[in-house]
């Protein structure tokens, strides 16, 4: 048994992609989008008429309707390919801003649904600000599952939980990045701090009894992958995924399926939220980087658009 398969036994494994043919190629239950992975996909000439729908259909529309029924239009295509869901990012500008975040949501849910497409086969991206979070605990209470992403600490998981999140994605790559350039230290495995983020974030939410879904994220490498082998969700890269499929080296299950509740709750009031975050200075930064990123690719997807138009 190659290491993918062996994964899916202790894992959901989810695609980490634009590309259709990847998620063809690995079988995942699952995929995810954001800003990024969409711009690199509209540049590749086998995904250009999905870009020129989007524009036919909304010639009179604002580029705010085209950059939506893009984003409608790559999940339409995935959820043909994969059995389960699919996660659509909500506008990264609008990550402070909780009704605006609930509006966007709303919308792109409506589109999916006149499409065609059940809401629960979608989850709805948004990023893990105390606004972001409060949204989603709006929108969950209406049936719209989401999925909170730019995750880098205990405290957003835990006030996710408290929201009752269907999802939320920890970003192991990230963290791993911010310490490698932090302390000029190489972390392998089991040491690895973005590794060690997830599984305390997994102990405490299975202390705890918490619903809500543990989906590692941002994979550098295949070790940080095994390391976490039974967390509930993995999303990973083709690169990544093609790896996992050449290597027969055994794969044990890394996480427990259950906890002991030997972990104190943590005070997710706003104060507390605030304070305990901005403690944290790998998440704070972290956090207004994956921000400004997503921002900056929505941005040149943009001109991608308004240049076709």
């Amino acid at each position: 048994m190659n290491q993918l398969d062996a994964l899916k036994q202790f894992s959901v494994v989810v695609a980490d992609t634009g590309d259709f043919e990847s998620m063809r190629a690995y079988a995942p239950r699952d995929a995810t989008t954001n800003p990024s992975l969409i711009l690199k996909a509209v540049q590749q000439p086998a995904y250009r008429p999905l870009l020129d729908k989007a524009i036919a259909d909304h010639k009179n529309g604002s580029l705010d309707d085209v950059m939506d029924a893009l984003l409608i239009l790559f999940g339409q295509e995935i959820l043909k390919i994969v059995p389960g869901r699919v996660s659509t990012e909500t506008d990264a500008r609008l990550s402070f801003n909780t009704q605006a975040t609930v509006d966007k949501a709303r919308k792109l849910i409506k589109q999916y649904e006149a499409a065609g497409t059940s809401r629960e086969r979608v989850l709805i991206k948004i990023a893990s600000t105390w606004e972001g979070i409060a949204a989603a605990e709006i929108l969950e209470k209406e049936g719209i599952r989401c999925n909170l992403t730019l995750l880098f600490s205990l405290v957003q998981a835990a006030r996710c939980a408290e929201a009752g999140t269907q999802l939320i994605s920890p970003f192991v790559g990230r963290i791993y990045d911010w310490f490698k350039k932090s302390t000029g230290q190489e972390y392998v495995g089991a040491e690895d701090p973005g590794v060690i983020s997830v599984r305390i974030i997994f102990s405490y939410y299975k202390a705890h009894g918490y619903k809500t879904e543990v989906m590692g994220a941002s994979f550098r490498n295949v070790g940080q992958i095994t390391a976490l082998a039974g967390c509930d969700l993995l999303t990973i890269s083709p690169d990544l995924l093609k790896q996992l499929q050449a290597s027969e080296v055994a794969l044990p299950r890394a996480l427990p399926e259950a906890q002991a509740k030997s972990v104190a709750k943590l005070d997710t009031s706003e104060a507390s939220f605030r304070l305990l975050f901005n403690e944290d200075a790998m998440a704070t930064e972290k956090l207004a980087d994956g921000i400004r990123q997503f921002v900056r690719d929505a941005r040149a997807l943009e001109a991608i658009i308004q240049g076709s138009r």
